[in-house]
């Protein structure tokens, strides 16, 4: 039904009383800037490569492999092993069985073996420090590799392993980070991180304290 004028300039009037008595609302800018963002659910997240595919990228760059390990174990805190630092997990479980070793006969040229360049320090109170030659690594380790370090090293499996996407891996709320240098590569220690590690001992401590009989670390006395 057409509506007349009159009636068509009355309902323009009515429409502007209303917008006149609402409260004025914020401009898309302002709206955008007081949104607080919110991590995303599991559902919003990219989906990660199938771990199946990534191990078939890392066998192709071994000469020798161990497929049923690698398959069985690729899994870790974190994501896929393979998908995450580009190495298998039996590449990691030699490293760790020769840290292992090394650390408990306290072989120093053992260790440095294990060590990649640039070597990044931080000390307990968070002073951070990168050696870059094999010679900085060899005059600093003692400092580096104290006994709460070659502690940690003694003991480190897969099991405690966790992986960061494109970054490489950890153990003990990041007092060691490995990262490989190329594809299917043997992992490396290029991080000692004493101030996580430290942070790493008070927290089993809290939980020892809390009743839960877990055995303390000492922390580092530095």
């Amino acid at each position: 039904m057409r509506m007349s004028a009159p009636a068509s300039i009355m309902l323009g009037v009515g429409i502007a009383a209303l917008s006149a008595c609402s409260p004025a609302q914020p401009q898309s800018d302002e709206r955008a800037a007081a949104r607080v963002p919110q991590p995303p659910s599991p559902l919003e997240t990219a989906p990660t490569p199938a771990s199946d595919n990534c191990l078939l990228v890392v066998w192709q760059d071994q000469k020798t492999r161990d497929e049923q390990f690698d398959l069985a174990h690729d899994s870790a805190t974190g994501g896929a092993i393979s998908c995450a630092t580009g190495t298998s997990a039996s590449q990691f479980a030699n490293a760790f069985t020769a840290i292992r070793s090394a650390a408990r006969a306290q072989d120093k040229a053992a260790i440095l073996n294990e060590v990649g360049l640039p070597l990044l320090y931080i000390d307990a109170n968070g002073k951070r420090r990168e050696l870059t030659a094999s010679d900085d690594v060899d005059a600093a380790f003692s400092e580096v590799f104290d006994d709460n370090v070659l502690a940690l090293l003694r003991d480190v499996d897969l099991d405690a392993l966790t992986v960061v996407p494109d970054q490489g891996a950890f153990v003990r709320l990041g007092s060691v980070w490995l990262v490989v240098d190329r594809s299917g590569g043997r992992p490396r220690i290029v991080t000692v991180n004493k101030q996580a590690l430290g942070e790493a001992a008070d927290a089993v401590r809290a939980k020892a304290e809390a009743g839960e009989g877990t055995r303390a670390p000492q922390r580092s006395p530095e």
